[in-house]
């Protein structure tokens, strides 16, 4: 794997050797640093000739700069200071990471004007963001060609990135619960990412269970467990696969003991061929990602254990191959939910949400959470409403669908609140059964959403995030690269702080 940049924290002062990147505010310039790794004064004279502003995002390379043991000088904008949140300290850590590729050893001088730049908080970010963006799946790759000295696979050396800031003791605490935030989104981006081959349930039950060493309680039932507990609707969809399903389940007991939990479901079909409803053949290898919401929920129980987050947390998985086999599931068949509730089987590619039927159901009937909310890359149809940009957000509770909206604005994995209602919901009566599981061409969604509401109790808060726009090829953006980008980690750790920790 590329290797993570190693980071630490530092008093300000101006560095010797290697690069050094400044950020520089749009018309407030440079405070102090200027002077001190460009004394020769190449830097301005460099901003004259490009017409460097300090705009947000935007860099100035001086490479071997006159009078200074530098290998390069950088100048990053910052823009205006003002408007600096912290998805834009993110957004520059990612600029200053995609600049930073080949450095061996980087200082990042914080010498913003005015108090913003003493907060602790955005040389935090920074950091985090430097390794949002410094992520690279190449686990499978045996000759990286970027980098001269590793063509017969040996990795090189990560690069060592100082932040030299005003505090340095409050950014190091304040980047400890940041880094247990971005290793989940690593955990989600790697599972989403991986093939097929490598990754079935059974593996991916695997993977969970490693997380027991950061404290987590990790059950894993089996199918004949699940068999036992009556979920039909699940291991229907597994049935045409030689590879078992299974059931994860992680609690986090960092809240007030005996309180109801937050709990939160995630679809993992680790591969979707359609089943008998068989998907066309272009573009099928990315549905070795139709597991996304699995791994942001898999991603979220790993950031609240490594930060030890002050709250009763659930997270549920319900892991299965979706494959066309003798034995598979057909279009026509009726399934028994855990639930008791019949479901006439239309379209065997409609699979996400007959393993969240039974999870969802798992989850309120043994757990009674405060809330459930769960993840699933679950239709295109969300797609083709929202684009690549926004998830769809459905909920019966308005207090749990704002609070989620505010928590995708501040970390930019933004939600976008679709309609529920009785109309949508006839469109799912069957002839044949309580429910079949397709609504017809229209609203797809949407009569997804009104189907997974048949299973979560009358009186439990839900939410239903489809995110099948959002967890995997979606745009590339400043701090991330990846085809799998882990959307949803950083979503729900940010509800979990403002709303469910003490």
């Amino acid at each position: 794997m590329t290797p993570t940049p190693s980071i630490s924290f530092a008093k300000f002062s101006v560095p010797a050797k290697g690069n050094a990147y400044l950020l520089s505010a749009e018309k407030d310039g440079f405070g102090q640093a200027v002077a001190g790794v460009d004394p020769a004064g190449v830097l301005e004279r460099a901003f004259g000739i490009a017409d460097f502003s300090g705009k947000f995002g935007a860099t100035l390379e001086v490479i071997a700069p006159q009078g200074s043991g530098l290998d390069k000088l950088v100048a990053v904008g910052a823009g205006k200071s003002a408007e600096l949140d912290e998805y834009a300290w993110l957004r520059l850590g990612g600029v200053i990471a995609a600049s930073a590729t080949k450095a061996k050893d980087a200082s990042v001088l914080l010498d913003l004007p005015g108090e913003v730049a003493a907060d602790p908080a955005c040389a935090a970010n920074i950091a985090a963001g430097i390794l949002l963006r410094a992520y690279a799946f190449d686990k499978y790759k045996t000759r990286k060609s970027d980098n001269g000295d590793d063509k017969s696979g040996v990795v090189s050396k990560p690069a060592r990135i100082t932040i030299m800031c005003a505090n340095p003791t409050g950014a190091k605490k304040a980047f400890a619960g940041l880094k247990a935030v971005v290793d989940g989104v690593v955990l989600a981006r790697d599972l989403v990412n991986e093939p097929a081959n490598m990754l079935g349930p059974v593996e991916f039950a695997a993977r969970i269970k490693e997380l027991e060493s950061l404290g987590l309680q990790v059950e894993v039932l089996t199918e004949k467990e699940m068999k036992k507990a009556g979920m039909g609707a699940l291991l229907g969809v597994a049935q045409g696969s030689p590879r078992g399903a299974r059931l994860a389940v992680m609690r986090w007991e960092g809240g007030r003991k005996g309180g109801k939990p937050l709990a939160v479901v995630g679809k993992g079909v680790t591969f979707d061929t359609g089943g008998n409803s068989m998907k066309s053949a272009s573009g099928m290898e990315d549905m070795k990602g139709d597991m996304g919401g699995a791994a942001a929920v898999a991603g979220l129980m790993c950031a609240l254990a490594s930060r030890k987050a002050k709250a009763n947390v659930v997270g549920i998985v319900g892991l299965v191959e979706n494959s066309v086999d003798g034995n598979a599931q057909r279009p026509g068949d009726i399934v028994t939910s855990m639930s008791g509730q019949t479901i006439e089987i239309l379209n065997t590619d409609a699979e996400g949400r007959l393993i969240l039927a039974d999870a969802l159901w798992y989850c309120c009937e043994r757990f009674q959470p405060s809330a459930v909310i769960d993840l699933a890359t679950l239709t295109g149809a969300i797609m083709v409403a929202l684009g690549q940009h926004h998830a769809g957000l459905f909920a019966n509770d308005d207090d749990l669908a704002n609070h989620l909206t505010q928590a995708g604005l501040a970390t930019r994995e933004r939600l976008w609140r679709m309609p529920l209602g009785l109309e949508y919901d006839k469109l799912l009566e069957s002839r044949n059964a309580d429910m079949k599981n397709i609504g017809g061409r229209y609203g797809g969604a949407i009569t997804a959403a009104q189907f997974l509401q048949r299973f979560v109790t009358d009186d439990t808060p839900w939410a239903h995030l489809d995110i099948a726009g959002t967890a995997m090829a979606a745009p590339s953006n400043d701090v991330n690269h990846s085809w799998g980008t882990g959307f949803g980690v950083r979503l729900l750790d940010r509800l979990v702080r403002d709303h469910y920790e003490k």
